[in-house]
């Protein structure tokens, strides 16, 4: 058995416990959750584990508000929640009659928005905590988490077993998991959706060039899109606004979240093979803003780009604080004119390279480079 592996997000979980009558974890299937929840409720003896794929646990909750009320003064664990949508109107009566924190934690493999009611009937009461697969920071081998990904299993195992977990993860997440949030979505068409995703990684959306591709509408793309990031197996990063009259790129980034389903899809194996392959400067972008994002969650993110060119491939943003990020893949990464064209426009507080470099050093006009752990450690709030 694996030995468990220590969580960015652990703290803060415990924090809003402490704070807050509900917390929920949501990420996609297999990123840890139940793990890391199972680690959390060993600091409480008293608390209670449901498993809704366990048809036991399943059944303790025919009649919801009866076993919640029996139970009112213990943490009561949830997991799998999205098999049990309807379960949310009866938790804003529960939470509201005991009124204090720590009294649920709940754990989904779907968004809020593909949890139906959630929202809506909790609103005021809940705290949302995003579970990534392993990050930098929290694994220290970062060459077997580019290639492999960072899904627990995937990642903790060799090279080959590895990626048949990877190829069997696809096929059980489009046959079984997508079908069972009531998703009437045949498993073949998202395939080759989520295969065309891959090829395009960290490339301006065209949906319209996807669905003449697909042989369906926009809507239908964007509706795929949806599914997807719901999933939390895609991200879209947003493009950057400004008031400058510069004729900006409007539509969304869209990157596949984890580099191991990445290469997957891809048929990448090895990384000799990873460092031969077209998709090599993508994929890395996609592992160092994974990273970037579980680290820095309070900033918002986008990417600059104008219609002649000039680009940044990572915007984060906080109050007044705007902070740009290059990201390259060469150890001796070099900048475009494009580039410093952005950070005019963007005006930035601070600016950095992030690349496989031995150690941080300036570049020109202030812009540091920096490799991912380094960069990770600054203060930037």
């Amino acid at each position: 058995m694996q030995s468990y592996i220590k969580r960015i997000k652990e703290h803060i979980i415990q924090k809003h416990l402490r704070s807050f009558p509900c917390v929920t974890l949501l990420g996609a299937r297999q990123v840890g959750k139940s793990t890391l929840a199972k680690k959390i409720l060993l600091d409480d003896s008293d608390a209670i584990y449901l498993d809704l794929e366990d048809p036991r646990d399943f059944a303790k909750l025919q009649e919801p508000l009866a076993f919640l009320e029996a139970n009112k003064s213990r943490l009561i664990c949830i997991d799998e929640v999205q098999r049990y949508p309807n379960i949310f109107q009866v938790f804003r009566p529960f939470l509201d009659n005991n009124n204090r924190p720590g009294q649920l934690l709940l754990l989904g493999s779907a968004s809020r928005e593909l949890i139906k009611q959630s929202s809506e009937t909790l609103a005021g009461r809940i705290s949302y905590i995003e579970i990534s697969p392993f990050v930098v920071g929290e694994v220290s081998d970062l060459k077997r988490l580019w290639l492999q990904g960072g899904y627990p299993v995937s990642y903790q195992n060799d090279a080959d077993i590895s990626f048949d977990w990877r190829i069997n993860y696809i096929r059980t997440f489009l046959e079984q998991d997508i079908p069972a949030l009531g998703i009437r979505v045949p498993a073949e068409t998202l395939r080759r959706f989520w295969m065309m995703m891959a090829h395009s990684n960290g490339m301006v959306l065209n949906a319209s060039k996807l669905a003449a591709s697909m042989g369906v509408s926009v809507p239908t793309i964007k509706h795929y899109l949806d599914i997807l990031e719901g999933t939390f197996v895609i991200r879209r990063l947003p493009p950057f606004f400004s008031n400058t009259k510069k004729r900006l790129i409007k539509s969304p980034k869209i990157y596949i979240r984890d580099t191991g389903l990445i290469h997957c899809l891809l048929g990448i194996e090895s990384y000799n093979d990873l460092l031969g392959h077209p998709a090599l400067g993508a994929s890395y972008e996609a592992f160092i803003i994974a990273s970037v994002m579980e680290h820095f969650p309070r900033f918002n993110a986008s990417f600059y780009r104008s219609s002649g060119g000039a680009e940044i491939d990572l915007i984060l943003e906080r109050g007044n604080k705007k902070i740009a990020i290059e990201i390259k893949s060469s150890s001796a990464p070099t900048l475009t004119r494009g580039f410093f064209e952005g950070l005019e426009v963007v005006n930035a507080d601070k600016a950095f390279v992030i690349a496989p470099v031995d150690q941080p050093y300036p570049i020109k006009k202030d812009v540091w480079v920096y490799d991912l752990k380094s960069f990770l450690k600054l203060g930037l709030s």
